[in-house]
Parts: structure tokens; sequence; C-alpha cells
């Protein structure tokens, strides 16, 4: 039976339109600012006012940008760091959680509060520091994975998570004759496919932009990350500005910064798209559950 929409309803459906056709537009609008501004020449960059659709093509602002003999290094130790940090955090957020979830640990309301502490109190960057230098972590990549590898946010989420799982599948595996560890790998780990997605994609987007760290831990050029080696190229194609202002191989530093966005961007763009169901489901779920 086909329903009969009311005036109420019709008037509803067309504020929640008009609201998701606003916020599209507000989305898009500085993307395609972005993008039009990253292959414009400098005679339009300069311009005032929205450039939307490029009138002509100007890439170099990307030839500069991606000519720098550090990028692509920069690129590799950027993906490196995401893969690497982003396996440990789902490893240790997820072996953490799952017995947190349990009703028989023993002490288990303790753990959670204590967990829950660390969420309003923390060293601060100097102590930090100084804990790094002491285990020998300054210059590597373990410098930039394991001092945030474990998030009391997102392992209170995960255990909310798992908490909300049918305990029936739990007891019918026991039943069948599986121990813990196959429970775990079996049963449980296969169901908590959305909040895995959902806090991998919140670990690698905060790897991915992280730039302030590796700027204190790091001192070799060559183990830099992306952004800290997009900035360099943004400085230094500012201080050539005023020597190459008189020839063709001038560059607007309006079209380098939106070249260096979307560079920085697009990777992460690209991989959204796979994950943004079981992220959206994961969120939801997570976060509701007491």
């Amino acid at each position: 039976m086909k329903y009969k929409m009311s005036f109420t309803d019709r008037l509803l459906m067309l504020v929640i339109y008009t609201a998701l056709t606003c916020l599209a537009v507000f989305t898009l609008l500085p993307l395609m600012q972005v993008l039009t501004i990253s292959v414009s020449p400098p005679e339009v960059v300069n311009r005032f006012g929205f450039h939307l659709i490029p009138a002509t093509f100007d890439f170099s602002g990307y030839e500069r940008v991606l000519s720098h003999s550090l990028l692509w290094t920069a690129y590799g130790n950027t993906i490196l760091r995401t893969l690497l940090g982003t396996a440990i955090t789902l490893l240790l957020t997820f072996f953490g959680a799952y017995p947190l979830s349990k009703k028989t640990l023993p002490h288990r309301t303790f753990w959670t509060g204590f967990i829950l502490l660390t969420m309003f109190f923390s060293g601060g960057m100097i102590p930090s520091y100084l804990l790094v230098k002491n285990l020998g972590l300054m210059n590597s990549i373990w410098a930039l994975v394991l001092p945030g590898a474990v998030s009391a946010f997102l392992l209170l989420i995960v255990r909310n998570f798992v908490s909300g799982l049918p305990e029936s599948l739990e007891e019918a595996a026991k039943i069948d004759g599986a121990h813990e560890i196959t429970i775990l790998f079996r049963v449980v780990l296969p169901l908590s496919l959305p909040i895995i997605a959902t806090v991998g994609l919140y670990t690698a987007v905060y790897h991915w932009n992280a730039w302030f760290d590796s700027m204190i831990y790091i001192q070799t050029e060559s183990k830099q990350v992306l952004q800290i080696i997009l900035r360099r190229i943004l400085l230094e194609g500012q201080d050539s500005m005023m020597e190459t202002a008189g020839d063709q191989t001038y560059v607007s530093s309006e079209a380098m910064k939106m070249a260096m966005l979307v560079v920085a961007i697009l990777p992460i763009i690209c991989v959204y798209p796979f994950l943004q169901k079981y992220f959206i489901k994961g969120s939801l779920v997570g976060s509701v559950k007491g």
C-alpha cells in the first residue's frame, strides 16, 4: 500500500532536503575553490572572488611541489607511519577493550575508571619528550607511533561496542567446545568489523595529518613526514618568489598552497568511501551503548 504523506510530512521533508542541499553546497564550494586555484595561472589566482571553474590551466604549482627531492621520501614515511600506527592502535585497542567488556573481569569498574582518568590529565609536552628521549626512541618512527598508540576515548568506544554483542553467541561457541582465543577470533572479531573500521579511520587520519611530534622528535630530514616537507616547500617557494618574479618560472604562493593541500588530502579522500558504511555504523553503535 502506498503511503500518502501529510502536509506536515511534506514540510518536514522539504526542510530536511533544503538543509542537506545547503550542507552539500557549503562542503563542495571550498573544495572546488581549492582545485581551481591549484590549476590556475597567477593572474587568475590574484583576482578576488570565487574561482569555481578554471578558465585556463596552469600546473606549475603541482610541478613545483612534486619536483621537490624529499617529497616522495616524505610520502613514504607518512604512509609507513599511518599503516604501522593504525595497525598498532587497532591491535592494542581491541585487545584492551575485549577483557574490559567482560562482566567477569576482576575489578572491572576500577580499571575502567583508571583508563577514563587519563582522558582528563596528561603529563605534558616536556615529560613526554624526556620519556621518548630516555627510551631511546628519538629520530625513529617509533617516536611517532608508540606514544599515542592507545586512546582512552577509542578504547571505551570499542569496549561499549563489544559489550553490546549478544552473549548467547559466545555461550553457543563454548558449548561447541571453543576456548576464549577461538571465540575472540572466530566470533567477536568478525562481528566487530564496523567499530574496527571506525577506529582505523580515526587513527589513520590522525597519523596522516600529524606533524608536530615529527618536528620535535625527528632530526634527520630524510625521516620527516609529508606535512613537514610540504611546509618547507611552501616557505622555500615564498623565499624564491622575489628572485623569480620577473621570469616565467613564477608560481603563485596561493597556487602552491592549494596544490599542496590536494597532494596531502587525496589519499585519505580515496580511502574514505570504502570505509564510510562501517564508519557510520560503528560510530553510532559504539557511542550509544552504555
